[in-house]
């Protein structure tokens, strides 16, 4: 099993700093607040990211969704026209759309991007967030609707007409009338005792977020167990940053940098926030932290693991810090656990890739955890002011930008 290695793009917007916008509870609609260093995410910046990512061996991008970043589906789309081969692993919420909708939108995206499609169903862990688009569901039948959704997505991808009656979903002869070809691989991810059963069902591959190796086994070995009793194999993948340097002593020195960008206020701010999720994942991403603390040492919750992203961002909240070595060492450590997708992600996101793809991906081809070993950027222009040598330029990226 070799390994299969992800990037992200920031379609919320990027920067040298984990401050932005989603610190608050309303996206900063609220409070005037301006985070220095902030880019915002227009498509020339993005294609930059989707670019170095297919550059330097990403196989694939992650793109969020939510209110307080672009539209997955249509700026993917677009970034579709500026790389070749790279692959964009799309969320979206089964909640605000039809099933059937979703099917026939895959399998034009499939066609027009000659089968560069992942998706990535996300069900949703903030019930604010979910009515602000309309969806009234509770946690639980959330994910009961997730199952019936994928029940149908799959069933029109048949090639012929299928009917289906269940609690929140209701089709008469639907039916996508040119399949997906490929069918795109479906990546699903939820904590809860709701969502086990679906990932057993439905998943292709499983993504958890960036825990400590000892509970990423304990899930490991639950869903395997459920997708067993189910008949079925399920994939399993890891959502993680990485702060990867030449040493492990410039790797926390940056590390560093990004936590004395916080002050207690922030933090206080984003964690009252965050607490409010019924995500279940969320709640164990928070309780990695110590309850917000700024002290490095307590971040440390496991070699090389970091949780200072998760004091004040949601979603993945811990980084994998070290040398190219020590990130490559924790990857293989994951990948003997049976983690096999890696979607990884840095700040900022362009520089970040240069980092983990010039100094990572070499260690891990050369343990044979790569399938072929990436060509190597052009090299010749000397490093400055922290930045890979081969990074656009190799001196500061100058990206329109301005608070938000």
């Amino acid at each position: 099993m070799t390994v299969h290695l992800h990037w992200f793009l920031p379609t919320g917007g990027d920067g040298r700093t984990l401050v932005d916008r989603h610190v608050y509870g309303d996206g900063g609609i609220g409070r005037a607040r301006t985070a220095s260093g902030v880019r915002p995410p227009d498509i020339d910046y993005l294609a930059q990211i989707a670019k170095a990512a297919e550059r330097l061996g990403f196989e694939a991008v992650l793109t969020p969704t939510g209110t307080w970043c672009e539209d997955a589906w249509l700026t993917t789309a677009a970034l579709a026209q500026h790389t070749e081969r790279l692959k964009f692993l799309v969320a979206f919420r089964p909640g605000v759309l039809s099933p059937v909708l979703a099917a026939q939108m895959a399998a034009t995206y499939q066609r027009i991007t000659r089968g560069r499609l992942l998706l990535n169903v996300v069900t949703g862990g903030d019930s604010a967030e979910q009515r602000r688009f309309g969806d009234f569901l509770d946690h639980d039948r959330r994910y009961a609707r997730t199952a019936e959704f994928l029940e149908v997505v799959r069933g029109v991808w048949g090639g012929r007409p299928f009917d289906f009656r269940g609690e929140h979903f209701q089709v008469e002869g639907g039916l996508t009338a040119l399949p997906p070809d490929p069918l795109p691989e479906i990546f699903f991810g939820g904590s809860s005792a709701a969502a086990g059963p679906v990932a057993a069902e439905h998943a292709d591959v499983y993504l958890t977020w960036g825990e400590p190796p000892w509970q990423v086994k304990e899930k490991i070995d639950w869903i395997r167990r459920l997708a067993e009793e189910r008949g079925r194999s399920v994939r399993f993948g890891i959502r993680l940053h990485t702060i990867s340097r030449d040493s492990a002593r410039e790797a926390w020195a940056t590390a560093d940098r990004l936590l004395a960008d916080l002050d207690p206020e922030t933090v206080a701010a984003a964690q009252t926030a965050l607490g409010r999720s019924e995500s279940v994942g969320q709640q164990r991403m928070l309780a990695l932290h110590a309850g917000g603390t700024l002290d490095r040492d307590r971040l440390e919750i496991a070699p090389n693991l970091w949780a200072g992203v998760g004091l004040v961002r949601g979603g993945a909240g811990t980084a994998l810090v070290g040398s190219h070595t020590d990130v490559a060492d924790r990857i293989e450590e994951y990948h003997d656990l049976g983690v096999e997708h890696f979607v990884l992600s840095g700040y900022p996101h362009l520089e970040e890739a240069y980092w983990f793809g010039e100094g990572v991906t070499p260690e891990l081809a050369a343990r044979g955890l790569l399938p072929t070993v990436p060509a190597s950027p052009p090299l010749g222009v000397p490093a400055a002011n922290g930045r890979p040598a081969s990074a656009p330029g190799g001196a500061p990226l100058l990206v329109a930008g301005g608070g938000r």
